[in-house]
């Protein structure tokens, strides 16, 4: 497709995505409120999905246009956007269904994906599911436009304490139990390595909030209430680092 029209295209999906979110929105009245999942709900609805295909998926996250927010191949091109490559399967078609649903309505971000994604069959949500699973996991080099410096030894301890060990004296779980020791995520836990910094500060504060509250079990609403914002700030640096090995300042 020519530039110019697949710009003509994008502007239509969207325009349409956002027609369908201000109608949702004028009539969220007459909608039943979404359910919570538990996990045996959530586990039935995920393996009621049909069987991925990631090049058909392909196909759905270019005639979706999702690379206008989330990049050609899954890496989002600016800070507003979560990088979705690489991304397990369980987590992206939890996040589509959560979207259908209208239990993930957070803000205005989350109520034009509640409209695309209300878009999409269950077969087009798990080939896009499996499309970014087969991905490798995004470089993140946006990232490096707020990471001004390195992240110092200090700092770098500091991180892997709390992703690592956590904190007992805050009630702090690490990181690393639901989300693996290299952020990589398991089951409908989320990869987060390499994932854009002000997605992930402004994930934690939506939970912070009460905003965002489609947690199953409600671990980041929990974990997010105990960790102050220069430890968030600093946990968000050091998985935007996990493309590459963390970059520490050398000593001068």
């Amino acid at each position: 497709m020519k530039p110019a029209a697949l710009f003509v295209a994008r502007r239509a999906l969207l325009a349409a995505a956002l027609a369908a979110s201000n109608a949702a929105q004028a009539n969220e009245t007459t909608h039943p409120k979404a359910q919570p999942w538990t996990p045996v709900t959530l586990q039935t609805a995920l393996k009621e999905l049909p069987k991925g295909n990631a090049a058909a998926g392909k196909q759905v996250h270019d005639g979706m246009m999702c690379a206008s927010c989330h990049g050609a191949a899954g890496n989002a091109t600016t800070m507003n956007w979560p990088s979705v490559a690489g991304q397990r399967f369980d987590y992206t078609a939890k996040m589509l269904l959560d979207y259908r649903s209208g239990l993930r309505d957070e803000d205005p971000r989350a109520r034009l994906m509640t409209s695309i994604a209300r878009m999409m069959t269950p077969q087009q949500i798990a080939d896009v599911s499996a499309y970014y699973a087969s991905l490798p996991k995004p470089v993140a080099p946006q990232a490096q436009a707020v990471l001004p410096a390195p992240l110092s030894a200090a700092e770098l301890q500091r991180a892997e304490r709390l992703v690592r060990k956590g904190d007992s004296s805050r009630l702090i779980t690490a990181c690393a139990s639901c989300h693996g020791l290299h952020g990589q995520g398991k089951g409908s836990t989320p990869a987060i390595a390499g994932q854009t910094t002000d997605y992930f500060v402004r994930t934690m504060r939506l939970y912070h909030s009460g905003a965002r509250h489609n947690d199953v079990y409600a671990g980041m609403s929990q974990f997010s209430q105990r960790l102050g914002d220069a430890d968030t700030v600093l946990i968000a640096r050091y998985y935007a680092s996990l493309t590459t090995p963390p970059r520490v300042a050398q000593a001068n």
